[in-house]
């Protein structure tokens, strides 16, 4: 079991950065894959980025690469989101999730992901 709290969320100005950050507990921490989704009210819930256990695999989604930074440290059990040139469309809540199913690759697929967090709001302001 994968308990996930994210922090670092908030108001910030066009351009600017923020870092996102997921503190995990659990023995199979580790080994899951996490990931950041986003959900603006009104829309579905969309991936931004994944991780694999090692943090040697990763996945963005076409609209931040170039932007985002994914990572993870395993001994401090957390996964940081660092977020850079926002634009007010990244304006969403951001969700950490876990996946705690071994597997080769990062799945880009809500239902895969069997942990999640309660969301952090981040607001991009134009």
């Amino acid at each position: 079991q994968v308990h996930v709290v994210e922090s670092g969320g908030g108001l910030v100005q066009a351009g600017g950065s923020l870092r996102l950050s997921c503190a995990a507990s659990g023995p199979t921490f580790s080994s899951s894959t996490m990931a950041w989704f986003r959900q603006d009210p009104g829309k579905e819930r969309e991936i931004v980025s994944g991780i694999n256990w090692s943090g040697g695999s990763t996945y963005y989604a076409d609209s931040v690469k170039g932007r985002f930074t994914i990572s993870r440290d395993n001994a401090k059990n957390t996964v940081y989101l660092q977020m850079d040139s926002l634009k007010p469309e990244d304006t969403a809540v951001y969700y950490c999730a876990a996946r705690t199913e071994i597997s080769r690759y990062i799945s880009i697929r809500i239902y895969d992901y069997n942990y999640w967090g309660q969301g952090t709001q981040v607001t991009v302001s134009s």
